[in-house]
C-alpha cells in the first residue's frame, strides 16, 4: 500500500497542505512580533515619563527630596 500511486497522491496533498499552514504560521509570527515591539517601546516611554513627573514634583516642592 505504500507504494500505491493513490497513497502517494495522498500524502503528497498532505505535505501541500501542511507547507501551506507553514507559511501561514510564518506570517501569523510575523504580525505578533510587531505589536510585541510596538508595547516594549511604549512601556519604556511610560517608564521615563513616571520618572520625569517625579521630577517634576520634587522641583515644585510637592514631593521631600530624595536624600542623596
Amino acid at each position: 500500500m505504500s507504494g500505491d500511486p493513490e497513497s502517494l497522491t495522498y500524502l503528497r496533498r498532505i505535505d501541500t497542505k501542511v507547507d501551506g499552514l507553514r507559511a501561514d504560521m510564518t506570517e501569523v509570527k510575523q504580525r505578533l512580533g510587531f505589536p510585541e515591539e510596538q508595547y516594549a517601546s511604549i512601556s519604556r516611554r511610560v517608564d521615563r515619563i513616571g520618572g520625569d513627573v517625579e521630577r517634576i514634583k520634587t522641583r515644585l516642592n510637592l514631593v521631600d527630596a530624595p536624600a542623596d
